[in-house]
């Protein structure tokens, strides 16, 4: 979850900057408009798309890494005791933000219902006026333009006129989807500076509707003739909004773009290849998808044995001949050790003869004993944190001193749950000798566990496991 947010956060950041750096100070306003609208849920989105031919290029996962044990002075107490306090899951603080966001964007619009004003006065052109009093405030929402009493009369006709396109457009739809992608990702400020740049391109249409009908001067001495008070309130259309003036007033003077400048919308062809590709190669394989692999394994197995079964009714095979076969229908996986000879592989699979199977697609992982639960999920969370604090609990911190070690020493250790929930196969890597050692030992003292199913056979898994050992002086 935490990458898919990261993911949706950089394609954000990737297409706003592209908005900035090419498209913003270009006079195509519908085109921007729908790049403003479209490019925030193609972010979200692209995460979660995985391309099959990119995707088949994605190795298994034949290996399952469990989380880093850190061991140092006083880890394994750490460890063993908890942290002492509550701390809030990722799903509870989205929700209270999520809350809070909603409550906020209740109360700004009860503050718009709850406007009285002095009069309202029906127009022929599908829009409401109304006439506040005490104040010089100009917005408009939905098809309602609300206009402060204050504002001089030579302003209110270029007012008016200006939140007219708002209306007509239906801006405030814009500003809500906005809202709405606030209230989901309050948490994530590529939203909101998306909504600025929205905001910005509404008053960049509605002031080049109005001067095409109306002498610029006159609409610059509009602008600049008051300070004018501003309701604070997102999904308004503000008219005179102090922090975009100037930037309106520079696109007014800026001469329309030539046609050639929408290639630069193309950018998003290569930007978007490029998101894709790393969406695929980023997210696990389909299960369907390994599962054809293994089909099709099993189709070429399953053509082996039955040649195999054809041959031993037959009979009158030799010695050789019953050992040659048993090597052919062996499966074989990637990275197995290949045999120069019939006699050097049954020597070497005397005391083992099964499968392993990739961690991702197994029905049933291996458990810890006592660890009961109704999920994978559950079971490598519990799985984990007993390994964890068997290890930290039995590694020899001593070795820190006799070996006059300094800082951080990091040892990375593999092994496999055979069928029987065995550890074998231990292997470790690490920068001294001795750690090796320590390692592989402490591994080999873990209790023999529930082994994997699949397909309600006992199978084989491997396992990673990095120990973090903190030495301190």
């Amino acid at each position: 979850m935490i990458h898919t947010i990261f993911q949706i956060l950089v394609f954000q950041i990737l297409f706003l900057a592209i908005y900035d750096l090419f498209l913003k100070n270009e006079t195509f306003f519908k085109l921007n408009r729908i790049y403003l609208l479209l490019t925030p849920i193609l972010g979200c989105i692209l995460p979660f798309i995985s391309l099959d031919f990119l995707q088949q290029t994605i190795p298994q996962e034949y290996v399952f890494q469990l989380p880093a044990v850190v061991i140092g002075a006083n880890t394994a107490e750490t460890i063993s005791s908890g942290t002492g306090f509550w701390l809030p899951s990722l799903t509870n603080v989205w929700l209270l933000g999520t809350v809070f966001s909603i409550l906020l964007f209740v109360w700004k619009f009860h503050k718009i219902i709850n406007l009285k004003p002095s009069e309202t006065i029906k127009n022929s052109d599908g829009f409401k006026l109304k006439m506040l009093p005490n104040t010089d405030t100009a917005f408009s929402f939905f098809n309602t333009i609300y206009l402060g009493e204050n504002i001089s009369e030579a302003n209110k006709n270029n007012i008016i006129a200006h939140e007219k396109i708002h209306v007509k457009q239906k801006h405030t739809f814009d500003l809500l989807f906005f809202e709405f992608l606030r209230i989901i990702f309050w948490f994530n400020p590529m939203v909101y500076l998306f909504q600025n740049r929205i905001t910005t391109l509404h008053e960049f249409i509605a002031d080049a509707k109005v001067t095409a009908q109306k002498s610029k001067t006159e609409y610059y001495q509009n602008l600049l003739s008051e300070v004018f008070q501003t309701e604070k309130i997102s999904y308004i259309n503000t008219f005179f909004n102090q922090s975009i003036i100037k930037k309106r007033i520079s696109m007014l003077q800026k001469s329309k773009s030539r046609k050639s400048a929408q290639l630069k919308y193309l950018l998003l062809l290569p930007v978007i290849c490029s998101m894709l590709f790393y969406a695929s190669c980023s997210n696990e394989p389909k299960a369907e998808e390994t599962q054809t692999v293994q089909q099709s394994d099993s189709e070429v197995m399953n053509k082996i044995n039955e040649l195999a079964e054809a041959i031993m009714k037959k009979g009158d095979m030799t010695p050789e001949e019953e050992k040659a076969l048993k090597l052919l229908t062996t499966e074989a996986q990637p990275g197995d050790k290949v045999y120069n000879s019939v006699g050097e592989y049954l020597v070497d699979t005397e005391d083992q003869n099964e499968t392993d199977v990739p961690f991702a697609v197994i029905d049933k992982v291996p458990a810890y004993p006592g660890c009961s639960a109704a999920d994978n999920e559950a079971m490598k969370k519990c799985m984990s944190q007993n390994i964890s604090k068997f290890i930290a609990a039995n590694f020899n911190t001593n070795l820190g001193k006799e070996l006059n070690l300094i800082g951080r020493q990091r040892i990375a250790v593999q092994f496999k749950i055979d069928k029987i929930g065995k550890i074998v196969n231990i292997r470790a890597r690490a920068p001294k000798p001795e750690l090796e050692a320590e390692a592989i030992r402490v591994v080999k003292l873990l209790p023999q566990m529930q082994p994997g199913e699949q397909k309600g056979e006992k199978v084989g898994v491997l396992y990673s496991l990095p120990i973090v050992f903190d030495v301190v002086e």
